[in-house]
């Protein structure tokens, strides 16, 4: 039987399985409710979002919620969006100064039971290759590339999106349709999911 989400998000947030891992404290970060009808599953919160514990506090965010088009209003509302990501703790910095890849642990733990606990979804947003690949399975391309060309067969269920970050720049001028296609279609059906602004 699936676990009613809030007791889930709680039981998330106390989780401190990677803390020997890590040289920071464990500060999982979601967001959602059991009606949401979306779904975001990101790859890991970065420092930004460690220290404000809300998810995409971040330029990333800004982008994102822009392809989206919605408002922060909206999404941060729980009621709207759940933000459920592969990593629920920031991983800490590779030798590049980068964000590391999602500790290895949360995913089997988590990703399964979340799933379940939000019945009401309607579209997930799997965004970033590790999400794509968790979610996805062997219908995942070989690349983020190729996955988000084939965007059309994971439709309406879920959409395959790249990272925002701003380490994407040259990925979405190389890919124009991406912005022409996928954006397109993804604003479209986030209308139609999301209940009308008064």
């Amino acid at each position: 039987m699936a676990e009613r989400f809030d007791p889930l998000a709680t039981r998330i947030r106390a989780c401190r399985v990677c803390q020997p891992a890590l040289a920071h404290p464990c500060r999982p970060v979601l967001q959602g409710s059991a009606g949401a009808r979306i779904r975001i599953v990101g790859q890991a919160p970065g420092t930004r979002v460690q220290a404000s514990g809300q998810p995409f506090t971040d330029p990333s965010g800004d982008r994102l919620r822009d392809w989206l088009g919605v408002s922060p209003e909206r999404f941060y509302d729980p009621a709207l969006f759940a933000i459920t990501p592969m990593g629920f703790c920031f991983p800490g910095l590779d030798a590049k100064g980068g964000d590391k890849p999602p500790r290895r642990e949360c995913a089997p733990l988590w990703q399964e039971a979340v799933t379940e606990a939000l019945p009401q979804v309607r579209l997930t947003l799997l965004v970033g290759a590790h999400a794509q690949r968790w979610h996805l399975g062997n219908r995942a391309g070989r690349t983020l590339t190729e996955t988000v060309l084939r965007w059309r067969e994971y439709w309406p269920e879920y959409c395959a999106l790249p990272h925002p970050s701003w380490r994407n720049n040259a990925w979405l001028k190389r890919n124009s349709w991406f912005e022409k296609e996928v954006l397109s279609a993804l604003r479209s059906r986030v209308g139609e999911l999301l209940p009308r602004e008064d």
